[in-house]
Protein backbone atom coordinates (compact mmCIF):
# COMPACT_ATOMS: atom_id res chain seq x y z
CA UNK A 1 0.00 0.00 0.00
CA UNK A 2 1.37 2.95 -1.27
CA UNK A 3 1.88 6.36 1.53
CA UNK A 4 -0.84 8.38 -0.17
CA UNK A 5 -3.71 5.08 0.20
CA UNK A 6 -2.89 5.03 3.41
CA UNK A 7 -3.60 9.01 3.80
CA UNK A 8 -6.36 8.65 2.09
CA UNK A 9 -7.94 5.21 4.08
CA UNK A 10 -6.99 7.18 7.69
CA UNK A 11 -8.78 10.10 6.56
CA UNK A 12 -11.93 8.21 5.41
CA UNK A 13 -11.69 6.75 9.05
CA UNK A 14 -11.34 9.71 10.84
CA UNK A 15 -13.61 11.58 9.18
CA UNK A 16 -16.18 8.71 10.25
CA UNK A 17 -15.63 9.25 13.89
CA UNK A 18 -16.63 11.94 16.60
CA UNK A 19 -14.71 14.77 17.15
CA UNK A 20 -12.87 13.84 20.09
CA UNK A 21 -11.87 10.23 18.78
CA UNK A 22 -10.52 12.49 15.78
CA UNK A 23 -8.70 14.14 18.06
CA UNK A 24 -7.34 11.73 19.95
CA UNK A 25 -5.89 10.37 16.40
CA UNK A 26 -4.53 13.61 16.07
CA UNK A 27 -2.93 14.06 18.97
CA UNK A 28 -1.45 10.39 18.64
CA UNK A 29 -0.38 10.85 14.97
CA UNK A 30 1.79 14.33 16.98
CA UNK A 31 3.63 11.50 19.49
CA UNK A 32 4.61 9.30 16.82
CA UNK A 33 6.34 12.51 14.60
CA UNK A 34 7.92 13.71 17.59
CA UNK A 35 9.50 10.21 18.10
CA UNK A 36 10.51 10.25 14.39
CA UNK A 37 11.53 13.56 14.94
CA UNK A 38 13.64 12.59 18.37
CA UNK A 39 15.28 9.79 16.35
CA UNK A 40 16.55 11.62 13.24
CA UNK A 41 18.33 13.79 15.46
CA UNK A 42 19.79 11.51 17.56
CA UNK A 43 21.22 9.97 14.63
CA UNK A 44 22.57 13.30 13.20
CA UNK A 45 24.47 13.69 16.47
CA UNK A 46 26.09 9.84 16.35
CA UNK A 47 26.45 10.01 12.58
CA UNK A 48 28.44 13.36 13.58
CA UNK A 49 30.15 12.51 16.53
CA UNK A 50 31.68 9.20 14.88
CA UNK A 51 32.99 11.05 11.82
CA UNK A 52 34.09 14.07 13.79
CA UNK A 53 38.24 14.37 14.69
CA UNK A 54 38.19 16.53 17.82
CA UNK A 55 39.05 13.54 20.26
CA UNK A 56 40.89 11.66 17.43
CA UNK A 57 43.85 13.13 19.99
CA UNK A 58 42.55 10.61 22.64
CA UNK A 59 43.68 7.92 20.70
CA UNK A 60 46.63 8.92 20.16
CA UNK A 61 47.96 9.33 23.32
CA UNK A 62 51.73 8.33 24.48
CA UNK A 63 52.64 5.77 27.23
CA UNK A 64 53.04 7.56 30.23
CA UNK A 65 53.84 3.95 32.01
CA UNK A 66 55.50 0.68 31.10
CA UNK A 67 55.34 -2.84 32.25
CA UNK A 68 58.46 -2.44 34.70
CA UNK A 69 56.62 0.78 36.64
CA UNK A 70 54.36 -1.28 37.96
CA UNK A 71 56.06 -4.64 38.33
CA UNK A 72 56.88 -5.21 42.34
CA UNK A 73 60.89 -5.01 43.04
CA UNK A 74 62.09 -7.58 46.20
CA UNK A 75 65.06 -6.32 47.71
CA UNK A 76 65.70 -10.73 48.66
Amino acid sequence: MTKQAIIERTLKAINLLPEDKAEEISNFADFIFKQYEDSQITEGIQTLVSTDKAYDFLEEDEDLYTLSDIKEKYNG
